[in-house]
């Protein structure tokens, strides 16, 4: 299973937007530039980020992007789905329904994954990194 760079360079922002101080929004030339991404590539993932409700775009000069929610209330299952989407990662091909012992198996790995992503949050993320440094 892999996902996407996309999610790696939404989750890597948003760790950003956590740490960076709430009143001043941040540009998306400058979190471009910290990733080493295109500001044009990485404005498609934080209109995403937008969409989900977890940050927000201020317009002008001194413009940017902050968080909206709180960051003990984003997991990083949510980040995941506003890149993603919410699809199971396994679908049965034979279409057995939820009787396949096969899917079976494979939704309730996905369903424990799921889990320790909802369970990790961007604010104990970036409390894990103050404490390293």
């Amino acid at each position: 299973m892999k996902y996407s760079k996309a999610t790696n360079y939404a989750l890597h922002t948003m760790l950003f937007l956590v740490a960076a101080p709430p009143d001043k929004p941040v540009g998306v030339q400058q979190l471009a530039e910290q990733q080493r991404v295109s500001p044009t590539y990485l404005s498609k993932i934080l209109t995403k980020l937008v969409k989900a409700g977890m940050i927000e775009s201020a317009s002008g000069a001194n413009g940017g992007y902050r968080l909206k929610r709180n960051s003990k209330e984003i997991s990083f299952l949510d980040i995941i789905h506003a890149i993603e989407g919410t699809a199971s990662l396994f679908d049965c091909s034979l279409d057995h329904g939820p009787e396949c012992p096969i899917q079976q198996v494979v939704l309730l790995a996905e369903e424990k994954m799921e889990e320790h992503l909802r369970n990790q949050t961007m604010a104990e993320l970036a409390q894990k990194m103050k404490m390293s440094l």
